[in-house]
């Protein structure tokens, strides 16, 4: 099997969310058959609605700084499928990625022809599979495995994880997850496990954090509150937003140390990494070179100094997104490029985007579940005088003047084409 014959595979598997979606028995069934790779190194599992892809990348990046070969599975991707799948902070090749993908293909049909259709796993099920496929041939020591939507029902969550972590928790998929703050804290606070050693849960609303203590109390696992625990003092940031924090804790040594991820907010998610690399004993020096050189393309990353691209495809990450110009673009004139999928809530995320921008261009994504941009206009018109229609990506970045900021925003499918556009030359 080839890389593009990998692809089309996992695509041809892929559908949409249902309610058979969730639930462990095809993912258990699978993993046993494959041998139970996920059982062959140490697991941090982390959930959340924001900023676990940019944790997961920070604690990735202190364990491999303190010698430890790391795996970390993330979703989804910004331009290729296998770099859902990291070795040492890199992605797997394609040969491996497409190694991998046979076995998968293997094992589903001879789930499959035993158990019958509805025993067919699904293609969150089939990549989450992969990735401690991967893992396992890789022989990581540690492996960090993001969830994908939820947690409790997550295809991830067959892992027997020795540290759990909760990012924020926002209110995305309802539909799906239960309403309010403390349902959704609920169906996270499934990742604990009673063999953890500890759950670090991030500054949350007080209703999610006082489900995901009561979630920690009934597996008898110990939480720690990264805020009350650590302090990130200090705050200074550069011209692009990155700060300088000094990290503190009682009875431990000052560590001063420029994150490498730009955005206020990511001060929250690096004191909720280091809380979680203390307590797996990694010591200051390689959690400060973790968070001094981790990356995390597509979130407050600046192409140059004309462009900044970010996935903020929810009202949180919008929001975020809106207070990241108006203190490091305020005398900037802003060119917004907005696109979104199908299942988010635009007009929330709009309203925070669209009055930091002097003009707008609607675009959208190749990926089937993007919004059209002559919908988005109907839907969004009301919120600027100044908004453009593209039919592609390449049409929108035509848009960009000189002496503006270029601004990509919505959704990670539309960052994607856009860094592939500017990065490898495509289109």
């Amino acid at each position: 099997m080839r890389y593009d014959e990998a692809v089309r595979y996992l695509l041809s598997i892929l559908g949409h969310i249902r309610a058979s979606s969730f639930g462990l028995d095809r993912m258990e069934k699978l993993c046993a058959r494959l041998g139970n790779p996920e059982r062959r190194f140490r697991v941090v599992h982390i959930a959340g609605t924001n900023g676990k892809g940019s944790t997961a990348a920070m604690i990735e990046a202190g364990l491999r700084a303190a010698g430890h070969r790391t795996g970390l599975y993330t979703s989804p991707h910004l331009m290729n499928f296998n770099e859902r799948y990291a070795i040492d902070g890199r992605p797997i090749d394609d040969a491996g990625f497409a190694r991998v993908v046979e076995r998968l293909y293997r094992a589903n049909e001879a789930q499959t022809a035993e158990l019958g259709g509805e025993m067919h796993p699904t293609m969150f099920e089939t990549v989450t599979a992969g990735a401690f496929c991967a893992l396992e041939e890789a022989e990581v020591d540690w492996g960090v495995i993001e969830t994908g939507l939820g947690g409790r029902l997550d295809a991830s969550n067959v892992v027997r994880p020795e540290l759990c972590v909760i990012t924020p928790i926002g209110l995305d998929h309802e539909a799906w997850l239960g309403t309010g703050p403390r349902a959704i804290a609920g169906e996270k606070a499934g990742i604990f496990k009673p063999e953890a050693r500890a759950a670090v849960i991030s500054k949350q609303d007080p209703e999610a954090l006082a489900r995901l203590l009561e979630g920690a109390r009934a597996v008898d696992v110990p939480a720690i509150e990264a805020a009350m625990t650590w302090s990130a003092g200090g705050g200074t940031a550069d011209a692009k937003g990155r700060f300088l924090c000094a990290f503190e804790k009682e009875g431990r040594a000052r560590f001063d140390v420029r994150l490498n991820l730009a955005g206020r907010h990511q001060v929250d998610n690096a004191l909720t990494a280091v809380a979680a690399l203390d307590a797996l004993g990694v010591d200051d020096g390689a959690i400060l070179e973790g968070l001094a050189t981790v990356e995390w393309p597509g979130r407050l990353e600046w192409i140059g100094d004309e462009m900044l691209l970010d996935a903020a495809h929810n009202p949180s990450g919008a929001r975020m997104l809106a207070a990241f110009l108006e203190r490091f673009a305020r005398t900037r004139p802003v060119h917004l490029i907005y696109g979104s999928s199908r299942d988010k809530a635009v007009e929330e995320v709009a309203g925070w985007l669209f009055p930091r921008a002097q003009r707008v261009t609607l675009t959208r994504s190749s990926v089937p579940r993007s919004v059209g941009p002559e919908t988005l206009y109907s839907m969004l018109d009301h919120l600027h005088d100044q908004i453009e229609v593209t039919d592609s990506v390449s049409e929108a970045l035509e848009e960009a003047r000189d002496g503006e900021l270029t601004v990509v925003a919505g959704s990670i499918f539309l960052i994607g084409e856009v860094r592939e556009r500017l990065l490898c030359g495509s289109g």
